[in-house]
């Protein structure tokens, strides 16, 4: 019994012992505790801890190389289209009709169905087969022709910017009524070519046309004998020094023609003409095709490279061509042989030499350049309008034959895309349509052939040109 109280009361010291420590270790412990939280703080820095940055690789960004792309292919930057028509042929009749009652002339009413086809070209040309030489010489018709102002003001009042001035009957007025046509032209506001009051003008234009420059001139067939002679036109001798007034060349040498012609052609060229046009008054009255002489002329002045020629004098329409230079390959020509008569009094039965209405036939002839982006200047297209010229009596009636009866005289524009409004258009009936209908198919019988190989020609041109203009843009390096 007593041996086991000494073992249990030696237990109970060790566990008052361990008691103790671990009190004090949790009195040590909060005592640290409360020094920690009375300790005094240290003040925070102000400025911004930097703390060093190690260098880092960074990819490069990943661009794709600059898109480049291909310039823009070279493209028409302009057009211009210059209209031609045929003779205004003055004869003794019209000049008659023209007559108003104050003693005035007024040639309006030849021209109102084709104003508009007038003004919508660029620039309109005429050919005016008469002289202006006023009241110092008689008002007739053939064989001397010599017709009132009044036509230029209503030529002018239509649309036209030039008129034609070298024909064969450019001297029919002599000198005083050759130089007063030339005048009289420029002051009513009109160019004239082929006809000069001096030695020292120019023999051609140079038209700048929204930014083309075309070279024209005209030319005319003249009756001397030889060179050494002063020209004669309509076998009217002119004064010495002629051929320094008016261009002109003899069928049976035109030679002469060739050399003058380069010649200015090298002037327009250094005035900056980009094409040519030459209109020559040539061939043989009535004839329905283009006799040889034409043809060599033609062909000739394609080998010199002319770009266009448009024909007039035989007082009917003939045929349109394309020409191949022989010097050059890639070169051609167009020309259109006559144009016909704008206006005149050679009705069916008038001439003996054909006895068919073709007198009364005319045509609109349009022909448009385009240039491009680099400069360069082509002849894009051409166009063909057949017209009619309707005479009509004191009644309003058309004259189907020459009469005296006639009153009044119209230039019909026979537009085929209005076919099938020309009898509103007009006020005709149907007897008058139908010769609408025949002097259409009578032009077009004759164009029709030559002009679709020149329209297909320049069509397949531009498809080419502007073909090779997108593949050298494509790959421009």
């Amino acid at each position: 019994m007593s041996k086991r109280k000494r073992r249990g009361d030696g237990l109970r010291k060790v566990l008052i012992a361990l008691i103790v420590l671990l009190v004090a270790a949790i009195g040590l412990l909060i005592w640290l505790c409360v020094q920690l939280a009375t300790a005094p703080q240290e003040a925070l820095p102000t400025e911004p801890i930097v703390l060093p940055t190690e260098t880092l690789y960074t990819e490069p960004p990943t661009t794709e190389p600059p898109t480049t792309l291909p310039p823009e292919p070279e493209h028409v930057v302009s057009t211009a289209t210059i209209l031609s028509t045929g003779d205004l042929l003055m004869h003794g009749q019209l000049i008659t009709d023209a007559r108003q009652d104050d003693g005035s002339y007024d040639f309006n009413y030849i021209f109102p169905y084709i104003t508009e086809y007038v003004t919508a070209a660029d620039y309109a040309v005429a050919n005016l087969e008469t002289t202006l030489a006023g009241t110092a010489k008689p008002y007739q018709g053939n064989p001397m022709f010599n017709c009132p102002d009044a036509i230029a003001d209503a030529a002018k009042a239509a649309g036209f910017d030039m008129l034609l001035t070298a024909s064969n009957h450019s001297y029919d007025s002599q000198q005083a009524g050759f130089e007063r046509t030339i005048r009289t032209v420029r002051e009513k506001g009109l160019a004239n070519l082929g006809t000069m009051l001096s030695a020292d003008e120019p023999k051609y234009l140079v038209q700048n046309i929204n930014g083309i420059n075309i070279g024209m001139i005209a030319y005319t067939y003249e009756d001397s004998i030889g060179p050494s002679n002063p020209p004669a036109l309509n076998y009217n001798s002119m004064q010495s020094g002629g051929y320094d007034l008016i261009n002109c060349f003899r069928h049976a040498d035109p030679s002469s023609l060739y050399n003058h012609l380069e010649t200015q052609m090298e002037l327009m060229k250094a005035e900056g003409a980009e094409a040519i046009v030459v209109y020559l008054h040539w061939g043989q009255e009535y004839l329905l095709e283009a006799n040889a002489s034409q043809k060599e002329i033609a062909q000739k002045l394609c080998d010199m490279g002319v770009d266009v020629i448009i024909g007039g004098h035989p007082h009917v329409v003939e045929p349109v061509e394309l020409l191949e230079s022989s010097l050059d390959p890639d070169h051609r020509t167009v020309c259109l042989y006559s144009m016909g008569n704008a206006v005149s009094n050679q009705r069916l039965g008038e001439i003996s030499r054909i006895p068919t209405a073709h007198t009364e036939d005319g045509v609109l002839f349009s022909i448009t350049f385009s240039k491009y982006s680099d400069g360069t200047v082509y002849l894009e297209d051409v166009n063909l309008m057949p017209t009619w010229v309707r005479a009509i009596d004191a009644n309003g009636n058309t004259v189907v034959r020459r009469s005296a009866t006639i009153r009044r005289y119209e230039i019909l524009p026979l537009d085929d895309t209005r076919r099938d409004q020309w009898a509103e258009l007009f006020g005709i009936n149907e007897s008058t349509l139908a010769q609408c209908n025949e002097s259409w198919q009578r032009t077009m019988d004759i164009t029709g052939a030559g002009m679709n190989q020149v329209k297909d020609y320049l069509n397949a041109e531009k498809i080419a040109r502007e073909a090779n203009y997108l593949w050298l843009a494509q790959n421009a390096s």
